[in-house]
């Protein structure tokens, strides 16, 4: 449409008291005017769309006017103020250096500098992106930086100040832009949907607001595309439909389900979820971060820690005391564990899937203390008494001689190890796939045993070490286990008692004997090129005849 601007542009503050979100910043560029301290380079610095650039303007155009009012804002109607808002004042000379970075361009900059300005005191250099320059550039720019003339200042902005050069801000004021908090994006959004005569529930303006992570350009941006979509009536509902923000609704269910234990009902949601479109590893993320925000409402000092409004905040609040700190602790492991894994696995949805199961498991009786691993094993996914009705309430099958057991060891759980009693640090087994224990006594049946024992022991180096090894069978009754250190032999010595009495119950052995065998590790000796050649010619007289007669230079 002709004449349409972008709320971002059209409301980009024109004085220092406008400017939403720096009120120490502003506060002191407009003490350092007022009293005449005025540096020659200054560095603003901060995420995008927070107002560098806009703040560098404001202050190139107080400092140029020509009767400032009481309070060091500028007057707007004198000429210098007049030919900055109508954009034509000469006084102020804009370089982006994302797209200008190479020394050319500073040199004409250095140039300009030499003109002093004809309306006004100073002539103001706004260098926007300024870490973009080039090597070249930025010491062709060093000289003119540090010694301008009296009448130059330079406002260099950035995004990524530790990418400038410290000979650069050793030249520098430095002003550190802070990220717009929730709440004071939410009022500026307010107070420009009144002037567009636009209604807005603050559920909606507060989506907008989390979407635009601290750029208040972003959040104008965001704005504008959702008004358009809701026709002038921004509502909560239409802004996740246009934004396709996961709606928080689904969080709090979720966390309702995991106390009651509801698996069904978890994965029925999570399914609805995926068939919204969203990917998995988005939505463990903001499980996540909803688990975060859970844990810092448990106590009423670090709930002014969720960036959210007040409504919001109170809902966080209140679910929050249902849930144990063991429990979210936990759960944020798991969750956290989950995303690590998430791009490595081949099934992704069944990871989510198994990870919600786990963090439901997590809220069972089982002394679990901070942060740790449950010590029982996980509950039946499904009601057993309902299952024997089940099978009660089916018709009678012709009688006949009980089928074997698909697992004997199961079968017989008198036979079976219990490593947890032989050692306090080992959890209880979980249900491990059978060994045909009519096998003889071969390296294949001891490989599996191994792995499965090591799948008892927590978290941890043994775990993984005993999981990966290779044994050796020596003897009818003994096997051999290699090490390269003394200390993993030291380690694992520990582990020998629970270890074997587990294998011998599991392969129906009646004695066993462990040895563990140090191998110091060799390394590989890196031969250069002359040295590979001389051992060649040693081996092979013949090269070095051809070498002599072909005049050849190795």
């Amino acid at each position: 449409m002709e004449g349409y601007m972008v709320s971002a542009r059209k409301y980009r503050p024109m004085t220092f008291d406008s400017v939403v979100g720096q009120g120490a910043l502003t506060t002191t560029l407009k003490k350092s005017i007022q009293t005449g301290h005025l540096a020659h380079a200054y560095l603003f610095c901060g995420p995008r769309g927070v107002g560098k650039t806009t703040c560098a303007r404001i202050f190139a155009k107080i400092i140029n006017c020509m009767s400032p009012i009481a309070d060091g804002e500028a007057c707007g109607v004198c000429e210098s103020c007049m030919a900055f808002n109508e954009q034509r004042s000469l006084n102020i000379y804009e370089l982006d250096a994302a797209s200008n970075n190479g020394v050319e361009e500073i040199k004409k900059l250095i140039e300009q500098t030499r003109i002093p300005p004809q309306v006004g005191k100073y002539k103001v250099f706004i260098i926007d992106e300024v870490h973009m320059l080039s090597n070249a550039a930025f010491n062709a720019f060093l000289k003119t930086l540090e010694e301008p003339p009296h009448y130059v200042v330079f406002i260099l902005a950035t995004t990524e100040k530790h990418k400038l050069l410290p000979t650069i801000l050793s030249r520098c004021q430095i002003y550190d832009f802070n990220r717009m908090t929730v709440k004071d994006t939410v009022a500026h959004l307010q107070e420009v949907a009144e002037k567009e005569g636009i209604t807005a529930e603050p559920a909606a303006l507060n989506v907008i607001a989390e979407k635009a992570d601290g750029g208040m350009r972003d959040a104008l941006s965001i704005f504008d595309q959702v008004a358009a979509y809701c026709d002038g009536n921004i509502t909560y509902k239409q802004t996740i439909a246009n934004l396709n923000v996961l709606d928080y609704d689904y969080y709090f269910k979720l966390v309702d389900f995991f106390l009651e234990q509801k698996i069904p009902d978890i994965i029925a949601t999570y399914n609805e979820i995926v068939n919204k479109g969203f990917e998995g590893s988005h939505f463990i993320n903001g499980l996540n971060a909803h688990l975060r925000n859970l844990l810092m409402c448990r106590d009423q000092k670090t709930t002014q820690l969720l960036d959210t409004n007040d409504d919001v905040r109170q809902r966080y609040y209140e679910q929050a005391q249902k849930c144990k700190p063991q429990f979210l602790y936990s759960a944020i492991r798991k969750c956290t564990d989950c995303d690590i894994n998430y791009k490595l696995s081949q099934n992704k949805r069944l990871l989510v899937e198994i990870t919600l199961i786990e963090v439901a498991q997590l809220t069972q009786d089982d002394g679990v203390s901070a942060g740790r691993r449950p010590a029982k094993r996980l509950k039946p996914l499904f009601n057993r008494a309902a299952v024997k009705n089940s099978v009660a309430a089916a018709p009678a099958v012709v009688a006949a001689k009980p089928a074997a057991p698909a697992n004997p060891i199961a079968a017989n759980p008198a036979a079976s190890a219990n490593p947890a009693a032989a050692n306090p640090t080992v959890a209880a087994p979980q249900p491990q796939p059978a060994i045909n224990v009519e096998a003889k006594f071969d390296l294949e049946n001891l490989t599996r045993a191994i792995k499965l024992y090591s799948q008892t022991l927590p978290q941890g180096g043994m775990r993984v070490h005993l999981f990966n090894i290779v044994p050796r069978i020596v003897g009818d009754h003994a096997f051999e286990i290699t090490v390269d250190n003394p200390a993993i032999e030291a380690q694992l010595r520990q582990y020998i008692p629970p270890m074997t009495k587990y294998v011998k119950n599991l392969l129906k052995m009646q004695a066993l004997d462990v040895k563990i065998k140090v191998v110091a590790f060799t390394p590989k000796t890196v031969l250069s090129k002359a040295q590979l050649y001389a051992k060649m010619k040693e081996k092979n007289p013949a090269l070095a005849i051809l070498e002599k007669e072909m005049q050849l230079h190795v």
